[in-house]
Order: C-alpha cells, then structure tokens, then sequence
C-alpha cells in the first residue's frame, strides 16, 4: 500500500524511507485512521516527514497525489482546453492592468498616514461588494484597497502580490524556511564562494605534519612526531535573507545558495527578514515570533569581523524603506534605512545579492537607493556577481 504515494514524495525532494512506509501500512493496517481524509494526511505526515523544513513540499506532494495528475490523458485534456473560448481564460477581465500613463494618472495619498486615514473612511462607510471600482475595497479596479486591481500605491487586501506596489498588506503573513538541504545541480555557486575562505591553524597541535616529522626524523635518526593545529576557515559570515512576497519566485536560487554557504563556511549566521530590515529579525519562519532577535541585538552580538550578506530583491514601496510605520507587517519605529545604515556602519563589509534581473534594477526606486546607500556593493545572484561579491568581501 501507498507505494505511488511513497515515490511521490521522493519525487518532491522528501527523504522517506522504506521503514517509514511500512510504519504508515502497519498503522492504517491497525485501523488508526477510517475514511477520514483529513486525519489520513495527519497520519501520513507524522510517519513519513521528519523535520518540519519539509512541510511545505509535503503539501504540495499530497496535493499531486491526490489530484491524481498522473491519471489524466494529456491529448484529452488538451482537446478539451482548445474548445474552451478565449474569452474564459482572458485575465484582462479579472485583473485590471492599466499603462502606465493611466498609472500615473491616478491620484497618490501623499503620505502613509493619509492613505491609512482614508482606508478607515472606506470601512466605515462600505456595505456591500465592490468589483471594478475606484473608491471602496474591493477586486478588479483602480481603487487603492483591495486585490487583482491596478494603482501606483495601495493597501492590499486578499489575493496575491501582483504589481509590487502594496505599502501594507492586511493578512497575517506566513513564509516558509529556506531548505538548506538543497542538493546544488552543479558545484559552481560553492565554487564562487570559496573565494571567500580565509584559513588559518588555530588550536591545539592534534595534526600529523609528515613534512616536518620526515625532516625531523632524518635529522635525528630516530623517529620523531610532529603535530601541528588543524588548518580552519577563519572567515565569519552572516546572511540576512529576504523572504516571502516577491521573494517567492527565487526561493529555489536562495535555497542553493543556502546550502552552498552553510557547506563551505565554518562560521555562518543567517536571519530572515521581510523586504527591507527593520527593528528585529528572526531565524524560524515557522516561529517567527518566537525566534525573534532585535537588530540591536544581532549588532551587539556579532563583531565587525563578521562578513554580511544581504539576500533579496530590494523591491517595496517608498514608504517601506523612507518612512516611519511604513513596514507592510507593523508599525515600525524608525524607517528601514536609518537600520540599514546602522549595519553599514557597525559591520567593516556589506553587501547586498539581488537576484533580480541588473538590467531592472534602476527602473526601481528603492533598489536604486540601496545600491548607492551601499556604495555599490549590489550584486546580481549570478556565478560573475557571487564571484565579484566574494572578492570584495575577501579583501
């Protein structure tokens, strides 16, 4: 039983085992679960999943295999879609996408403070469900609150990010953990960062030198040892990744850098934080509240030695990174870029890894800014940029 169910898992990057599968039989064989599907997943992950890291995969295992994709006719489906008219699929008319003349046309709040003030006008005075408009919350127009919409500047509320432009976001937001088992394709991203090695021999004297004990036992004319301490990398990196909202599409890139780093780096620190740094971080997104780590903290606890690596696309709207409260998950106290200066100044190396496109970056405000708040130590996540990265961080 459950042997497809087995090399689905295995196919998402789960590393179950055959003990752990022949558990799951003898534990429905024992009639533990009874046609209930929900209590069915439960058991399934509590004997095939291990560490949480790989919930999210096993999610989207289950997902597939109960779908049962593999069962549909491929040619089939495809007659099927093409009889479909065009116009079903048309998302011009779910998702309102303006040019970006009629963007510009488009009347902006001024402030944070102003744009929240009008929010709380519209909830007092909704009633019902708006779809296309330009005032209430709602889908589909160029209202500034709402989802699937189209405005230079807004509070989104439901729905996915799609423009980039939301200065806060309503919902409890919930990010996944970077996979550090991450199997890398190829080896050239460790490669780029080996760059960075500094080794130096620390320690107490526990390795054999052959070269000295030959020389010295030819000297002597009797066999004499000599040890020497072990040879380690001296280098200390911390990383700070960006996570979640437009992060989302490079989380495979961060994921093999990831594990790239903590393969070849003794000493390695990372944190997560969200679009731009703010008054803490915090190392489980699982517990995000729990693992929580004021900024303060982090600069008092690492040194000026440690090397520091931002990782994300520096995307977000002004307000984010310029103003007070203009954090999409809080109301901050002090803007993003009086924290980030703050780590410019107290670490002797920065830099900041973007794995969006160079080519775009100067078409965005804040990635602009923060390339030249660092000196221009931005970085684009390719072999040349980690390469280019590493060696100024190394000198």
């Amino acid at each position: 039983m459950f042997v497809h169910l087995f090399y689905t898992l295995k196919k998402y990057g789960i590393p179950v085992s055959i003990t752990e599968l022949l558990d799951l039989n003898a534990a429905v064989g024992e009639g533990l679960v009874f046609a209930d599907r929900e209590d069915l997943y439960r058991l399934i992950r509590l004997c095939l999943v291990k560490d949480e890291r790989y919930y999210d995969k096993f999610d989207r295992a289950m997902k597939a295999y109960f779908d049962g994709v593999d069962s549909l006719d491929p040619e089939a489906v495809l007659g099927q879609l093409n009889n479909i008219p065009k116009e079903w699929l048309d998302l011009e008319l779910l998702e309102k996408n303006l040019t970006p003349e009629q963007r510009e046309e488009l009347e902006k709040a001024g402030s944070l403070e102003e744009l929240m003030r009008t929010l709380e006008e519209r909830l007092r005075e909704q009633q019902k469900k708006h779809q296309g408009g330009n005032k209430m919350v709602g889908t589909g127009g160029t209202s500034p609150f709402g989802a699937f919409g189209d405005h230079p500047e807004g509070v989104r509320i439901g729905g996915p990010a799609r423009k980039k432009s939301a200065v806060k976001v309503w919902e409890k937001r919930q990010y996944q953990n970077l996979d550090d088992s991450q199997v890398l394709g190829t080896r050239q991203m460790q490669i780029a960062l080996r760059r960075l090695r500094r080794f130096a021999r620390q320690g107490a004297a526990e390795e054999l030198d052959i070269d000295h004990t030959i020389d010295s036992t030819a000297r002597q004319g009797i066999l004499d040892i000599q040890l020497r301490p072990e040879r380690r990398n001296r280098v200390k990196v911390l990383m700070l990744f960006d996570i979640g909202g437009s992060m989302d599409p490079y989380v495979e890139q961060c994921e093999k850098l990831f594990s790239a780093a903590k393969s070849e780096f003794k000493t390695l620190e990372f944190f997560y934080f969200h679009n731009c740094l703010y008054d803490h971080v915090w190392k489980d997104n699982l517990r995000k509240t729990s693992s929580r780590m004021d900024t303060w903290d982090l600069l008092n606890t690492y040194g000026r030695d440690y090397r520091v690596i931002f990782v994300g696309d520096a995307s977000m709207a002004p307000y984010e990174l310029f103003s007070e409260g203009g954090s999409v998950e809080y109301t901050n106290d002090e803007s993003g870029v009086v924290w980030l200066q703050r780590m410019r100044q107290h670490f002797s190396k920065t830099a900041w890894l973007n794995p969006e496109d160079d080519r775009y970056w100067n078409y965005t405000q804040t990635v602009a800014a923060i390339k030249q708040m660092f000196e221009e130590k931005m970085y684009p996540m390719t072999l040349k940029g980690i390469e280019d990265m590493t060696r100024y961080l190394a000198r």
